[in-house]
């Protein structure tokens, strides 16, 4: 039996054209935030101005797509006006929902705009029932984006617990296990991921090359990694780094660079509750965002008919060329 809910497609923007290109593609939903540190995708070239977030809002209402704003840092101490004007400008400008992650920026939101919807983020690591009807009970959230640490079955006794809707990332970076709660990028560079919105910050990334054409990816100070010659380099990132450890061979400390993709549980996810699948890229280029977004777009439609979701083959896009179910088919996946 085909679903009787139909999930909407969350798709990343990380600018007014990427913006274009996953509405065009099939996106029910966009997510995207200003050029500040408000959001966690906080990079040179990516992001909107005000002007620019106010006309896209306007464009995808034309063409019946939703635009979420995601304000998903954490504001410092006595440094909250930033957020405050964020979540203002964001109701302003007619955005379906923003996407918070700081109890306060919460408590802002709901007490100046009562009619804006709230998103939990993922970045709050919300994910007992416990700490979602809490913000739900007391921010009014509407939706809380799973982190990608739980099976499908944890997914389901987790909805039939919570009053309200969940999102699941289906396809794109894993992620820590620990969301929001990253403090690599912090320790390194002094920028913190999680309050900046800065992960790895390219402009502190070195790469050197020596007589052996061995090539060295290092950040402040510290070696991520080591490619040979011919050996494809990893995204410079500190989690996904090679590390040694007690004299042993280089691995993967933290995180493989491998994909996330959830195409086959997609039938399980929409029995399970959830109700909208998200897409990860937001710094990704606009001919990924049309080729997943597009690919995912068939899937979900497929799904809604009755039949067995067929994904075209994305692994040329996937990170490392590798993908996986991670966390959501088995615990036993590291």
């Amino acid at each position: 039996m085909p679903p009787s809910i139909r999930p909407e497609l969350v798709c990343p923007a990380g600018t007014p054209g990427g913006l274009r290109t996953a509405v065009e593609a099939g996106a029910d939903a966009v997510y995207c935030g200003f050029q500040d540190a408000t959001n966690a995708r906080n990079f040179p070239g990516l992001n909107f101005t005000r002007k620019e977030m106010d006309a896209s809002i306007a464009w995808a209402h034309e063409r019946g797509a939703k635009v979420l704003v995601a304000l998903n840092t954490f504001p410092p101490a006595g440094q909250t006006q930033l957020w405050k004007t964020a979540v203002d400008d964001a109701a302003h400008f007619g955005a379906d929902a923003i996407i918070v992650a700081d109890i306060g920026v919460a408590r802002y939101a709901a007490k100046h705009h009562a009619d804006l919807r709230l998103h939990l983020s993922v970045q709050a690591g919300a994910s007992s029932p416990e700490a979602i009807r809490f913000y739900c009970e007391t921010f009014g959230v509407r939706r809380v984006v799973l982190p990608r640490m739980l099976t499908v079955a944890e997914i389901k006794s987790l909805h039939d617990e919570i009053p309200c809707e969940i999102e699941a990332f289906v396809f794109g970076n894993i992620g820590m296990m620990a969301e929001g709660r990253c403090s690599l990028t912090n320790y390194v560079t002094g920028i913190s991921t999680n309050m900046d919105g800065v992960c790895s910050p390219a402009a502190q990334v070195v790469f050197e090359e020596d007589d052996a054409r061995t090539l060295t990816a290092r950040m402040g100070g510290f070696t991520m990694d080591r490619f040979a010659c011919g050996e494809a380099a990893g995204y410079p990132t500190i989690c996904k780094g090679r590390y040694t450890a007690g004299g042993g061979k280089p691995y993967y400390a933290f995180e493989e660079p491998v994909s996330l993709n959830l195409s086959a549980l997609l039938p399980d996810l929409v029995n399970a509750g959830v109700t909208a699948f998200k897409i990860e890229g937001r710094q990704r280029s606009r001919a990924y965002v049309r080729e997943i977004v597009s690919a995912y777009r068939k899937a979900v439609d497929q799904c809604m008919a009755g039949e067995t979701p067929h994904l075209a083959d994305l692994l040329a896009l996937a990170e490392g060329h590798r993908q996986t179910q991670g966390a959501f088919a088995s615990k036993k996946w590291r």
